[in-house]
């Protein structure tokens, strides 16, 4: 033990710090590549609006600064809203944890959001109403939860992606980007497509998301559903990242492939990713590959550095 000298000052930066020289005999030295700190912060169950007889929550993912010097300005990270799958269903929110705390961690804001859900009956558009409502609160509490409101994004998987593309057509003014994995986009047609469901029936998924109804004897709701309806070369469109997986059982690969191809055709900002082999949110989704382009697009449209 070396011997003890006077107290050191106080350091308020890490690079300042000095690093330790000591290593005694048995002490095995590990190097490690230079990332930004994993620890997130989350705040849960914040109520941000009350509709359909209950209140709807976001749970907020922030990274957590380990470090702080007195008298500096607060830090402000764009802003992530997250909209979780679930056949437009009543959504298991925690779910999307380990994604929301992997970009968190990256130096971002994600604030995961419920939704109403058809089971109270919340046809569409609902789940598009509810998501900017969100988007909303985030930007008018942006000082309290460390957001920077000039500088958001959303992504949603399979419903959740639906409802993250009908924000980016609808109101493209509210975020820079938006990122789809694996939504429906064109209802009518999904039923001509292999899946491991039935996507046209009353009580169907899609069905229940026009008002317990026959998609295929409701062709005016289903198009109404429909992002694709909205698409025209004339009306903006936030910037958009597409991903789906080649052996999704669920929302058929082609649904994206209609979304980017029309987007594509009217001039649009948008890139689509195949994971190959990729199930319906399994098969390589939990995969830093599939994670990587989400995060390379979010630095190029929120003006964010990634650290990989």
């Amino acid at each position: 033990m070396r011997e003890l000298i006077p107290p050191y000052p106080m350091f308020g930066s890490p690079d300042a710090f000095p690093d330790s020289a000591e290593k005694p005999e048995g002490c095995v030295s590990v190097t490690w590549q230079d990332e930004p700190s994993p620890m997130v912060d989350l705040t849960a169950n914040v109520v941000y609006q009350s509709l359909g007889g209950e209140d709807q929550h976001l749970q907020i993912v922030s990274p957590m600064d380990m470090f702080t010097i007195p008298g500096a300005p607060a830090k402000k990270y764009p802003l992530v809203v997250y909209v979780p799958g679930s056949a437009w269903h009543r959504q298991n929110v925690w779910m999307a944890l380990p994604k929301a705390m992997a970009v968190a961690s990256k130096g971002y804001v994600v604030a995961i959001a419920e939704y109403r859900p058809t089971d109270i009956g919340a046809v569409f558009p609902a789940q598009r109403e509810d998501a900017k409502a969100a988007i909303r609160f985030m930007k008018a509490n942006a000082d309290k939860y460390k957001v920077d409101p000039e500088r958001v994004a959303i992504w949603g998987d399979s419903s959740g992606g639906h409802t993250s593309v009908s924000v980016a057509v609808d109101s493209p003014e509210l975020v820079r980007c938006a990122v789809d994995w694996f939504g429906p986009t064109e209802i009518s047609v999904m039923n001509y497509y292999p899946s491991g469901m039935d996507h046209h029936s009353a009580d169907s998924p899609e069905g229940m998301l026009i008002g317990g109804k026959n998609v295929f004897d409701n062709p005016e709701l289903a198009q109404a559903v429909s992002p694709m309806t909205y698409i025209s070369a004339e009306k903006p469109v936030a910037p958009l990242l597409i991903m789906h997986g080649s052996k999704d059982m669920l929302v058929p690969f082609n649904q994206s492939v209609r979304l980017y191809e029309k987007l594509k055709e009217c001039g649009k900002d948008v890139r689509f990713y195949k994971l190959e082999g990729g199930g319906h949110g399994s098969g390589g989704f939990n995969s830093p590959e599939a994670l990587q382009p989400v995060l390379d697009f979010f630095a190029e449209k929120l003006k964010q550095a990634v650290f990989t």
